[in-house]
């Protein structure tokens, strides 16, 4: 089953939780990074070096997969078919008050916590990744082109990168882990479509963002549980006393930055 291009949006009885591109983007950088973290590893472990040999096949490989990285992220982001991906870039970047209760909870799933499109962790795992793509990106041209740069700032990108590449592959690993344990939201990745049950359950704020806020006939449990500073009115105050159009993060389900 194909989904819309429209992300955000509800389809029968499921939400369509990422577009086509945002889906090809992840993909495609999935297998350069893999490809990256396996002829790395080759190159810097001498066992798996006698291993497998063609050490000039592997380094180059893992030259023209690190150069072809930043293509797709610029394509999509540039595009005019990169809007689903540049709202859930802002989702990520974004950390509501129960976003650091989920840090705290050891039970945080199926819960009163009012869980948006992206939990904490999955926020915390993209900005990671985010900022170490474009070290490791930059450090590798350093090394590339070594004999362009003076010996301090080789010393210093070797340092960098080789801690990077440890890095980035204990991140890498752990997002594996984590998405085999959720074979939902991995069909979701696959797919685009996420049940909306599912949403309701484990993201529920994004679910009552595409879906609506419950009504007084269907009752949630996650109502009341307020924090001081929460507001009652239907939307934000503008700078000139009057009401803005109301956005998923105003009322009192609301939990503030």
């Amino acid at each position: 089953m194909t989904a819309p291009a429209r992300v955000d949006t509800l389809v029968g009885d499921r939400l369509v939780r990422f577009d086509r591109a945002e889906r090809w983007l992840h993909w495609i950088n999935a297998t350069l990074v893999l490809v990256l973290i396996a002829t790395g590893s080759i190159m810097y472990i001498g066992a798996l070096s006698g291993l497998v040999g063609r050490r000039l096949l592997v380094r180059d490989l893992h030259v023209w997969s690190g150069l072809l990285l930043p293509i797709p992220f610029l394509a999509v982001v540039l595009g005019r078919w990169g809007r689903g991906f540049r709202s859930d870039c802002a989702r990520l970047g974004r950390f509501l008050t129960d976003d650091w209760r989920w840090f705290r909870r050891r039970e945080r799933r199926f819960g009163d916590l009012r869980v948006g499109k992206f939990n904490a962790g999955q926020k915390v795992n993209a900005i990671l990744v985010a900022g170490a793509l474009p070290v490791m990106f930059g450090t590798g041209l350093v090394l590339h082109w070594a004999r362009s740069f003076p010996e301090g700032i080789r010393t210093g990108a070797t340092f960098v990168h080789d801690w990077g590449y440890v890095a980035l592959g204990l991140l890498v690993a752990g997002h594996i882990v984590k998405a085999m344990a959720d074979p939902v939201a991995l069909h979701a990745m696959r797919t685009g479509l996420a049940p909306a049950r599912w949403a309701k359950a484990t993201h529920p704020r994004w679910h009552d963002e595409v879906v609506g806020e419950p009504t007084a006939d269907e009752p949630d449990e996650a109502v009341d549980h307020a924090e001081p500073g929460d507001h009652d009115h239907e939307g934000a105050l503008d700078p000139a006393g009057g009401v803005a159009s109301p956005t998923p993060y105003d009322g009192a389900r609301s939990d503030q930055p």
